[in-house]
Protein backbone atom coordinates (compact mmCIF):
# COMPACT_ATOMS: atom_id res chain seq x y z
CA UNK A 1 0.00 0.00 0.00
CA UNK A 2 0.92 3.79 -0.52
CA UNK A 3 1.47 5.79 2.02
CA UNK A 4 0.26 8.97 1.08
CA UNK A 5 3.10 11.00 3.00
CA UNK A 6 6.41 12.78 2.66
CA UNK A 7 6.52 13.01 6.30
CA UNK A 8 9.48 10.57 7.32
CA UNK A 9 8.25 10.71 10.91
CA UNK A 10 4.70 9.66 9.99
CA UNK A 11 5.94 6.62 7.56
CA UNK A 12 7.58 5.40 10.66
CA UNK A 13 5.10 5.66 13.06
CA UNK A 14 2.76 4.13 10.48
CA UNK A 15 4.66 1.39 9.21
CA UNK A 16 5.50 0.44 13.29
CA UNK A 17 1.38 0.18 13.62
CA UNK A 18 0.21 -1.63 10.41
CA UNK A 19 1.73 -5.07 11.25
CA UNK A 20 1.67 -7.26 8.50
CA UNK A 21 1.41 -4.84 5.81
CA UNK A 22 4.01 -2.90 3.71
CA UNK A 23 3.74 0.85 2.95
CA UNK A 24 5.26 2.39 0.01
CA UNK A 25 6.55 5.96 0.88
CA UNK A 26 4.70 8.45 -1.87
CA UNK A 27 8.30 9.29 -3.09
CA UNK A 28 9.29 5.85 -3.91
CA UNK A 29 6.78 5.95 -6.66
CA UNK A 30 4.96 9.21 -7.54
CA UNK A 31 7.69 11.72 -6.17
CA UNK A 32 6.62 14.78 -8.65
CA UNK A 33 2.52 14.13 -7.19
CA UNK A 34 1.34 16.87 -5.74
CA UNK A 35 -1.29 16.25 -3.05
CA UNK A 36 -3.73 19.83 -2.14
CA UNK A 37 -4.90 19.91 1.56
CA UNK A 38 -7.64 22.70 1.08
CA UNK A 39 -11.11 21.48 3.40
CA UNK A 40 -11.37 22.85 6.60
CA UNK A 41 -11.58 19.13 8.21
CA UNK A 42 -9.06 16.25 8.49
CA UNK A 43 -11.60 14.10 6.90
CA UNK A 44 -11.54 15.77 3.71
CA UNK A 45 -8.11 16.55 3.51
CA UNK A 46 -7.09 13.07 4.20
CA UNK A 47 -9.45 11.47 2.06
CA UNK A 48 -8.16 14.70 -0.51
CA UNK A 49 -4.71 12.82 -0.70
CA UNK A 50 -5.56 9.14 -0.56
CA UNK A 51 -7.97 9.44 -3.59
CA UNK A 52 -5.16 11.74 -5.68
CA UNK A 53 -2.60 8.77 -4.95
CA UNK A 54 -5.30 5.94 -5.97
CA UNK A 55 -6.09 7.64 -8.82
CA UNK A 56 -2.40 8.41 -9.75
CA UNK A 57 -1.17 5.34 -9.34
CA UNK A 58 -3.79 2.47 -9.30
CA UNK A 59 -2.98 1.22 -6.31
CA UNK A 60 -4.49 1.17 -2.37
CA UNK A 61 -3.46 4.52 -0.63
CA UNK A 62 -3.49 5.24 2.98
CA UNK A 63 -3.20 8.43 4.27
CA UNK A 64 -3.71 10.72 7.22
CA UNK A 65 -4.52 14.29 8.80
CA UNK A 66 -3.65 15.24 11.76
CA UNK A 67 -3.17 18.54 13.64
CA UNK A 68 -3.61 20.16 17.32
CA UNK A 69 -6.81 22.11 18.84
CA UNK A 70 -5.82 23.72 21.16
CA UNK A 71 -9.57 25.12 23.44
CA UNK A 72 -7.87 28.91 24.51
CA UNK A 73 -7.86 29.49 20.87
CA UNK A 74 -10.86 28.04 19.73
CA UNK A 75 -9.44 24.96 17.93
CA UNK A 76 -6.69 26.37 16.19
CA UNK A 77 -4.12 25.50 14.72
CA UNK A 78 -6.34 22.47 13.49
CA UNK A 79 -6.04 21.82 9.74
CA UNK A 80 -3.41 24.03 9.29
CA UNK A 81 -1.56 22.75 12.41
CA UNK A 82 1.58 22.59 9.75
CA UNK A 83 1.81 25.75 8.51
CA UNK A 84 -0.06 27.68 11.71
CA UNK A 85 2.99 30.50 11.14
CA UNK A 86 2.37 30.88 7.32
CA UNK A 87 3.17 28.60 4.19
CA UNK A 88 7.20 27.43 4.63
CA UNK A 89 6.80 27.44 8.38
CA UNK A 90 9.28 24.71 10.36
CA UNK A 91 7.97 23.29 13.90
CA UNK A 92 10.05 26.07 15.46
CA UNK A 93 8.06 28.85 13.76
CA UNK A 94 4.77 27.00 14.81
CA UNK A 95 6.26 26.43 18.37
CA UNK A 96 6.78 30.15 18.73
CA UNK A 97 3.67 31.26 17.41
CA UNK A 98 1.62 28.75 19.88
CA UNK A 99 3.82 29.76 23.32
CA UNK A 100 2.96 34.19 21.88
CA UNK A 101 -0.65 32.75 21.98
CA UNK A 102 -0.78 31.12 25.13
CA UNK A 103 1.76 33.68 27.30
CA UNK A 104 -1.48 35.18 28.91
CA UNK A 105 -3.36 32.17 29.60
CA UNK A 106 -3.47 30.24 32.59
CA UNK A 107 -2.03 26.83 33.02
CA UNK A 108 -5.20 25.19 33.86
CA UNK A 109 -6.95 26.61 30.81
CA UNK A 110 -4.16 25.34 28.24
CA UNK A 111 -6.02 22.16 27.54
CA UNK A 112 -5.64 20.70 24.20
CA UNK A 113 -5.95 17.50 22.44
CA UNK A 114 -4.23 15.77 19.19
CA UNK A 115 -6.71 14.32 16.50
CA UNK A 116 -5.89 12.43 13.79
CA UNK A 117 -7.84 10.93 10.96
CA UNK A 118 -6.40 7.66 9.02
CA UNK A 119 -8.13 6.57 6.04
CA UNK A 120 -7.58 3.75 2.68
CA UNK A 121 -8.60 4.54 -0.24
CA UNK A 122 -8.62 1.50 -3.03
CA UNK A 123 -8.51 1.94 -6.41
CA UNK A 124 -12.28 0.60 -6.76
CA UNK A 125 -13.53 3.22 -4.78
CA UNK A 126 -14.13 1.57 -1.34
CA UNK A 127 -13.07 3.50 1.30
CA UNK A 128 -12.44 3.29 5.26
CA UNK A 129 -12.45 5.66 7.83
CA UNK A 130 -11.15 6.24 11.26
CA UNK A 131 -10.25 8.78 14.05
CA UNK A 132 -8.02 9.24 17.32
CA UNK A 133 -7.32 11.48 19.63
CA UNK A 134 -5.08 12.08 22.50
CA UNK A 135 -6.05 14.72 25.08
CA UNK A 136 -3.72 16.79 26.60
CA UNK A 137 -2.00 20.17 27.60
CA UNK A 138 0.13 22.57 26.44
CA UNK A 139 3.55 23.86 28.59
CA UNK A 140 5.03 26.54 27.10
CA UNK A 141 8.62 25.40 27.90
CA UNK A 142 9.36 23.35 25.00
CA UNK A 143 10.82 19.68 26.04
CA UNK A 144 12.16 16.37 24.30
CA UNK A 145 13.92 15.44 20.95
CA UNK A 146 11.84 12.42 20.34
CA UNK A 147 9.08 13.56 18.36
CA UNK A 148 8.16 16.63 16.13
CA UNK A 149 5.24 19.55 15.30
CA UNK A 150 4.04 20.12 18.65
CA UNK A 151 5.52 17.21 21.24
CA UNK A 152 7.57 19.24 22.79
CA UNK A 153 4.95 21.66 24.46
CA UNK A 154 1.99 18.65 24.53
CA UNK A 155 1.25 17.05 27.76
CA UNK A 156 -0.82 13.71 27.53
CA UNK A 157 -3.25 13.35 30.21
CA UNK A 158 -4.23 9.89 30.48
CA UNK A 159 -6.77 8.00 32.60
CA UNK A 160 -4.37 5.46 34.20
CA UNK A 161 -1.54 8.01 35.57
CA UNK A 162 -0.32 10.84 35.59
CA UNK A 163 2.37 11.95 32.99
CA UNK A 164 4.59 14.99 33.43
CA UNK A 165 6.25 14.57 30.17
CA UNK A 166 6.21 15.77 27.15
CA UNK A 167 5.61 13.99 23.87
CA UNK A 168 8.62 14.89 22.71
CA UNK A 169 10.17 13.48 25.86
CA UNK A 170 8.66 9.95 25.25
CA UNK A 171 10.05 6.99 23.45
CA UNK A 172 7.67 6.37 20.11
CA UNK A 173 6.75 2.16 21.10
CA UNK A 174 5.40 3.85 24.34
CA UNK A 175 3.63 6.83 22.94
CA UNK A 176 1.80 5.13 19.90
CA UNK A 177 -0.05 2.67 22.53
CA UNK A 178 -2.27 6.14 23.29
CA UNK A 179 -1.02 8.42 20.61
CA UNK A 180 -3.89 10.04 18.36
CA UNK A 181 -2.41 8.44 15.11
CA UNK A 182 -1.64 5.55 17.06
CA UNK A 183 -5.56 5.17 18.29
CA UNK A 184 -6.33 6.08 14.58
CA UNK A 185 -4.59 3.62 12.48
CA UNK A 186 -5.67 0.65 14.97
CA UNK A 187 -9.02 1.68 14.81
CA UNK A 188 -8.63 1.93 10.95
CA UNK A 189 -6.67 -1.84 11.14
CA UNK A 190 -10.11 -2.91 12.91
CA UNK A 191 -12.14 -1.76 10.40
CA UNK A 192 -10.12 -2.99 7.67
CA UNK A 193 -10.18 -7.03 9.34
CA UNK A 194 -14.21 -6.56 9.69
CA UNK A 195 -14.54 -5.70 6.40
CA UNK A 196 -12.34 -8.42 5.63
CA UNK A 197 -10.17 -6.41 3.71
CA UNK A 198 -7.81 -8.00 1.35
CA UNK A 199 -4.86 -6.85 -1.18
CA UNK A 200 -4.85 -9.16 -4.03
CA UNK A 201 -1.19 -9.63 -5.06
CA UNK A 202 -1.54 -9.81 -8.67
CA UNK A 203 -2.79 -6.25 -9.22
CA UNK A 204 -2.26 -4.59 -5.99
CA UNK A 205 -6.48 -3.52 -5.66
CA UNK A 206 -9.11 -4.58 -3.06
Amino acid sequence: MIFASRNKHKVEQVQRLLVGMELVPLDEVAPQLEMDEPFDTFEANALAKARTVAEATGEVAIADDSGLEVDALGGAPGVISARYAGDGAGDSDNNAKLVAALEDVDASERTARYRCVAVLVAPDGKEFVAEGTCEGRITLEGRGDLGFGYDPHFIPVLPERIETRTMGEIPLDEKLAFSHRGRAFRALAAKLKRDAFTLDPGDGTA
